[in-house]
């Protein structure tokens, strides 16, 4: 009796596709991956549907994080998103002692330079090749360290990245050091202070000679973050208007939530040329609930 239970069991289960699936998307370690030259680690999340030509979105943790902690927590809903549009992700994760990412030192700071850029630039060109991803949807977004990362490779890559969104972070190159610290205190404290000109400069120096097109950006800051103070978040603007080569004055301004305030800049739409949204009484606690949606638009994620 118990085996033709069984057997009328595994019939049902046929019949009603409820078998378990012969693959289960999950986090994974990907090794070997190329030049690697600060020893990151590469996790790749690949949907079990995958579109036939998918984006690729690097996801970049915070200091002290990882991959799995990003993954699972603050960056869970481009995870949510990923099963629903098919797109792929790469999470690269720092191994030095403090979990952050180099942004400050000059091999950082430069195209091709040996920095950690290096090494997560080969994560995409091996994600690139094997997914059969959209070169023109490769898109990049982080949380404080990796939200200055996401600035460092938008400016280093202009013609990898087709756009990017950074939650609490600070320009490209605002973070150098010559002493191989890897923390800028005139830069975290909000005092690093520069024209449009002298940002965008600074931006286009790590990537010599390229006079090409840079990608849009969404940048995302709280007015009371005393770990990378607000005035960051205006030299941002500055930088990315610049570099995009637009005026600082907003095209368009509103105020999707009530102690938001977005502005943008050239294309006003919702993947504008530049977008900031600054969050009143916040600290350094971004991505709040329900922002990472807006940053799946902006990206051109969710189609």
């Amino acid at each position: 009796m118990k085996r033709m239970l069984g057997v009328l069991l595994a019939l049902v289960v046929m019949a009603t596709g409820l078998a378990a699936p012969a693959h289960a998307a999950a986090l994974t370690r990907v090794t070997n991956f190329g030049t690697n030259p600060t020893n990151l680690n590469m996790y790749v999340y690949v949907p079990d549907r995958v579109a036939a030509k998918p984006a690729l979105l690097v996801l970049v943790h915070y200091c002290g994080g990882s991959a799995s902690s990003v993954f699972g927590w603050n960056g869970k809903d481009y995870v949510t998103a990923a099963d629903r549009y098919g797109y792929v992700m790469v999470l690269p994760e720092a191994t030095r002692s403090e979990k952050c990412f180099d942004v400050s030192t000059p091999n950082a700071l430069r195209r091709n330079g040996g920095g950690d850029s290096t090494g997560i630039m080969s994560m995409v060109a091996w994600a690139k090749s094997r997914y059969n991803v959209d070169p023109a949807r490769v898109v990049v977004s982080g949380f404080s360290s990796g939200a200055m990362m996401t600035n460092v490779l938008a400016a280093q890559y202009p013609d990898v990245f087709a756009a990017g969104s950074a939650f609490s972070g600070v320009p490209a190159g605002c973070f150098a050091t010559t002493n191989g610290s890897l923390w800028n205190s005139t830069c975290s404290g909000g005092r690093s202070i520069r024209t449009a000109q002298q940002w965008g400069d600074l931006a286009r120096a790590m990537y010599p000679g390229y006079s090409g097109r840079y990608p849009r950006m969404q940048l995302w800051h709280g007015t009371t973050d005393t770990t990378l103070a607000y005035p960051n978040f205006g030299e941002e603007l500055k930088q990315w208007t610049n570099l995009n080569r637009l005026s600082q004055a907003p095209a368009f301004t509103d105020h999707p939530q009530s102690s938001w305030t977005r502005t943008r800049y050239g294309n006003t739409g919702t993947q504008a040329t530049v977008e900031g949204v600054s969050i009143a009484g916040v600290g350094h606690s971004l991505p709040m609930t329900g922002q990472l949606a807006y940053a799946i638009s902006f990206l051109g994620l969710d189609r």
